[in-house]
């Protein structure tokens, strides 16, 4: 039996399949992400751009109203001289005020307000950088109190933000510190809140230890320098009750009034019925 041939041509090998080839007008779902990821990120930097440009008209815009905050401030300045001068006419206008701010008030005890009746005038100075700061002065008469005739509060904002505020030193009369009164005084429920915000208005005035949170300050320049009129001129909350339990009272009496009338009409009405009763039994007894 003859040996099998054996072919010299090689052996044949399998082909790897290729993927198929996209139709025309279509892509990938890979190469659609990354297309939408470019998109985004292109968004993101030309937002970032447009936000730029905002923040540089805003500064543009502090600058310039900066500028206009300090011309009105000086063209304010003889109002608020003559103002001053006409408040001096006028008793007690400091105290009133002070009373009657629903803020100012929360720390006036029964001695800080009697020490405010010698309050004079209150001026606010906003510094000629605005940001920068602002001072309080408080006029008084000679008082029982202290030595000083003007006491001062100063806030002040460096360049890096920080806020800082510093006081007249305060010289007490012997006896008369209001600040150690005011400690004294305060019961243990209280005590808590002693760390919370000054219980007094004198302790606030020589309080430095946290100038960012001090917001009488603000208060004081924002709120009652502008016009402290409009306090002065709030109604006696116990006058209103006055009233208010007088026309209860009143309105009291007109109702029993209106009960002993209606009592009457009814009374009356009876007696008619009786009137009539009795000649209807006469008229009886004259036909028997």
């Amino acid at each position: 039996m003859a040996p099998k041939r054996q072919s010299s041509l090689p052996p044949q090998t399998k082909k790897p399949r290729l993927p198929p080839a996209p139709k025309p007008g279509q892509t990938s779902t890979s190469q659609h992400l990354h297309k939408g990821e470019n998109e985004q990120q292109e968004a993101i930097e030309h937002i970032d751009e447009v936000q730029n440009e905002i923040g540089r008209l805003n500064e543009q815009a502090s600058e310039e109203i900066l500028k206009v905050e300090q011309k009105y401030n000086k063209l304010h300045q003889p109002f608020f001289q003559k103002r001053s001068e006409l408040i001096a006419k006028i008793p007690n206008f400091g105290v009133t005020t002070s009373v009657n701010h629903p803020q100012v008030s929360a720390l006036l005890g029964e001695e800080d307000e009697e020490a405010l009746h010698y309050l004079t005038r209150v001026e606010v100075t906003e510094f000629e950088d605005i940001k920068s700061g602002y001072k309080i002065d408080f006029y008084f008469d000679e008082n029982p109190y202290f030595e000083n005739k003007v006491l001062c509060k100063e806030f002040h904002l460096n360049e890096s933000g920080d806020p800082s505020s510093k006081s007249t030193e305060i010289k007490w009369k012997s006896g008369k510190d209001l600040t150690k009164r005011s400690s004294q005084t305060q019961n243990k429920a209280s005590r808590k809140r002693q760390h919370e915000e000054p219980e007094s208005f004198f302790t606030w005035l020589t309080d430095h230890s946290d100038a960012g949170a001090d917001g009488l300050g603000e208060v004081i320049k924002d709120d009652i320098w502008p016009n402290p009129l409009q306090y002065y001129l709030v109604p006696d909350m116990g006058d209103e009750e006055g009233e208010g339990e007088e026309d209860d009272d009143d309105e009291e009496e007109e109702g029993l009034e209106d009960i002993d009338e209606e009592g009457d009409e009814g009374e009356g009405e009876e007696d008619e019925d009786d009137d009539e009763g009795e000649e209807g039994e006469d008229d009886e007894g004259e036909d028997d």
